[in-house]
């Protein structure tokens, strides 16, 4: 942490109400700011289990691990070949992470998956060994035959999952243009977004096994949380794909359907343009302060999330930030994955890297320096129970014929504070009067626990 950010701190733990604090940069326009999570003294206990799984709709598909493994294989080999044909690991050589990257010509924005790499070939006995600060060979070489076998054997899994044939082409094309994804000199999102059409990024997110399920389960949790009052916000929304799902049980709700993107929210109005009900579309970015004429609308019943959550640079100020934005007794319904496959590492994964330009690079949370994005489901419980929510439900469990694939539906329910917490309007208004006007948080939130010591699992 930086001398400015700990001066922060010292001066939000000499307050009156606070006993501990943590702060961070959040975006800000086109700059970043500090933001802050405060708790009092008498934080309330509350379980940090994952969840256990709520009733919910049977999967009727197949077990998903065959396919996912050859997915999977073919990532590898795929990287294997990348990192021969930039003439890395002979025999008897030792690179370090820095060494791999610049002989990649990788950017610094995508460097943090390069340095995943090593792990997953040694996982899959293709790389010697690793030590904390170099990786040594040899790598096994990979022949172009023993890539397309692997390539043909993954869009076979592709075909099985349910995946259409647009989200074939872009697996195939990434895995053969990987040196030029890592470079830099091609971006994920002409591959993902070809000519501006969407079918290839709806097939990812609702047309095969596991998605339809998912959206189908988080679409049931919405309406059961909505019963007789559907006043819905969804985050992130994307493509829609479980817009759809959940429109289709809700019948005629308030429903403010928002993304980061006005790509997204365009495509959503002539989509959902004959659905009954009261459909909003705006714009909201999960990692700036909430908008002021969001926090001014009426509180929403249920809030959504799918596949966005694991964008926020702070897992629980995010967490926090949606609470504050449900009525009492509000249910949060979030769709996530919580396994870093392999195959993420050659596609999906360049989508999530910052931006050039992006003012707060990285994770401020229990993920920074690590390399990775998703939270585990213990990770997003204990966060969970920090920004006040309790009776979180996960789905489906750890075990059964989806459990290969990591995603997961969380439900969790509005915990009313009990001692009070800390009022975030007098933090605020206190540093302004302690702190320069460059330091002052510009927003703060007031949590049950602080979530920054969470204990990594993978």
């Amino acid at each position: 942490m930086s001398a400015d950010l700990l001066r922060v701190r010292e001066v939000l733990e000499s307050l009156p109400d606070v006993a501990e604090a943590e702060v961070f940069r959040i975006t800000h326009g086109r700059t970043a700011a500090v933001a802050a999570l405060v708790r009092g003294h008498h934080p309330p206990d509350g379980p940090t289990t994952p969840g256990t799984p709520t009733p919910s709709p049977p999967y009727p598909g197949p077990d998903v691990a065959p396919a996912i493994a050859a997915l999977n294989r073919a990532a590898v080999l795929a990287i294997a070949q990348t990192l021969r044909g930039a003439g890395l690991f002979a025999p008897g050589t030792t690179h370090t992470a820095a060494e791999i990257c610049a002989a990649l010509g990788a950017p610094e924005r995508h460097r943090w998956i390069v340095r995943r790499w090593p792990a997953a070939l040694t996982e899959h006995g293709l790389l010697g060994g690793a030590s904390p600060q170099s990786h040594h060979g040899p790598l096994r070489a990979v022949t172009r035959a023993e890539l397309g076998a692997a390539m043909a054997e993954s869009d076979a899994a592709r075909r099985d999952l349910g995946y259409p044939a647009a989200m074939g082409r872009f697996l195939q094309s990434t895995l053969r243009g990987l040196p030029t994804l890592v470079s830099g000199q091609r971006t994920v999102q002409s591959v993902l977004f070809e000519g501006g059409a969407t079918d290839t990024a709806t097939g990812n997110y609702r047309d095969n096994v596991i998605s339809r399920h998912l959206n189908t389960v988080a679409a049931t949790a919405v309406a059961r949380a909505a019963a007789g009052r559907p006043r819905v916000l969804e985050i992130g929304a994307g493509v829609g794909a479980t817009t759809e799902h959940v429109l289709a049980e809700l019948g005629s709700p308030d429903y403010l359907f928002t993304d980061v993107s006005a790509f997204f929210l365009d495509a959503a109005r002539d989509r959902f343009a004959a659905h009954p009900g009261r459909l909003r579309y705006a714009l909201v970015d999960i990692n700036a302060p909430t908008p002021p004429w969001l926090s001014a609308e009426p509180r929403f019943d249920v809030i959504l999330a799918a596949n966005v959550l694991h964008n926020a640079r702070h897992t629980t100020r995010t967490l926090a930030s949606l609470r504050e934005l449900l009525a009492p007794d509000g249910t949060l319904v979030f769709l996530e994955s919580c396994r870093e496959h392999a195959v993420l590492s050659t596609g999906m994964h360049f989508l999530m890297s910052a931006r050039a330009d992006e003012p707060t690079p990285g994770f401020a949370d229990f993920r920074a320096g690590q390399d990775r994005i998703f939270p585990t489901v213990a990770e997003w419980t204990t966060s969970l129970h920090a920004a006040g929510f309790d009776h979180v439900a996960v789905n489906p469990g750890p075990t059964g014929p989806l459990a290969a694939a990591g995603q997961h539906v969380f439900t969790a329910r509005r915990r009313e504070p009990t001692p009070p917490r800390p009022d975030p309007a007098v933090v605020l208004t206190a540093a302004a009067e302690l702190l320069p006007a460059a330091l002052a948080p510009i927003e703060a939130h007031a949590v049950d626990t602080l979530t920054r010591t969470i204990a990594v699992t993978r």
